[in-house]
């Protein structure tokens, strides 16, 4: 069961004190998920992230230290490419999956994860695929994590083939 159904901040006691980099990534995907409830402009919900919420105790942790940049480049970057990260999630999941089975959080997360692999190519894809199954971790128990690492792997061996000392295993999905 997941742990985000209510709230998307919930995670694990006694994880580590994220870095200003890991800490971006999970504001970012917290910004995605308040973007696709409530429709807000990106830039709205950066303004109050970075104001407010960025202050905000997460388990028991403060998140100043957090890569405002980075924060920033995620949310804009999934907002203004959502479509084309949608196919290319649709592309790995398995056949009787859609993007629209699901769950908003989790899509947040994905959606985050292949706007870094395709764009963010100074950050290797294992550490992309480590940073989000981590984030994973910290928002769901159980099946979610792994089906996180699972869809990440494939999509990241498509897109960053070289990477992994492959061609690439699919037709070009960018």
């Amino acid at each position: 069961m997941a742990k985000s159904s209510q709230n998307p901040s919930a995670g694990k006691a006694g994880r580590r004190r994220p870095s200003g980099l890991s800490a971006a990534r999970l504001l970012a995907v917290q910004a995605l998920y308040q973007i696709s409830l409530n429709k807000k402009p990106p830039s709205e919900v950066i303004a109050e992230f970075l104001e407010h919420r960025i202050e905000e105790d997460l388990e028991g942790l403060k998140h100043a230290s957090v890569n405002r940049p980075l924060l920033s480049e995620l949310v804009e970057g999934v907002c203004a490419e959502v479509d084309d990260l949608d196919d290319m999630l649709a592309a790995v999941l398995d056949e009787d999956w859609t993007i629209e089975r699901l769950e908003i959080l989790l899509l947040s997360l994905l959606r985050a994860a292949a706007f870094e692999l395709s764009a963010r190519f100074e950050v290797p894809a294992r550490v992309v695929i480590s940073e989000y199954v981590d984030l994973a971790n910290a928002f769901f128990d159980g099946r979610e994590t792994a089906f996180v690492n699972g869809m990440l792997d494939r999509l990241a061996h498509v897109l960053r083939a070289e990477e992994f000392g492959e061609a690439a295993a699919l037709p070009d999905i960018t």
